[in-house]
């Protein structure tokens, strides 16, 4: 059974970035899907993007152009880098993981981003 870990939130003023970090447990299968969403202070949790070798990269509208996901499979790590924060960003970070057919989801624990001055 995967297992996900967020890392790499805290506090950064507005216009500034962070990179997130998500690494998987074992091995990720080439066309499984990693994606990364959030959730702020009231709100649902929002889908923020994707990758997968099966579906290729996706990007919320919210984020488009700020946000960009990668992977690294030699690390076995998922990254978001984040660019042009503002305080509307400000939210709990969640890594997900998804085999191709989804029989397995797994969620990371989650790391806070806090944009302010």
């Amino acid at each position: 059974q995967v297992q996900v870990v967020e890392s790499g939130g805290g506090l950064v003023q507005p216009g500034g970035s962070l990179r997130l970090s998500c690494v998987a447990s074992g091995s990720i299968g080439s066309l499984d899907i990693m994606g990364w969403y959030r959730q702020g202070p009231g709100k649902q949790r929002e889908w923020l993007a994707s990758i997968s070798g099966g579906s290729g990269i996706d990007h919320a509208g919210s984020v488009k152009g700020r946000f960009t996901i990668s992977k690294d499979n030699a690390k076995n790590t998922v990254y978001l880098q984040m660019n042009s924060l503002k305080p509307e960003d400000t939210a709990v970070y969640y890594c997900k993981y998804q085999s191709w057919y989804g029989e397995d989801v797994s969620w990371g624990q989650g790391t806070q981003v806090t944009v302010s001055l």
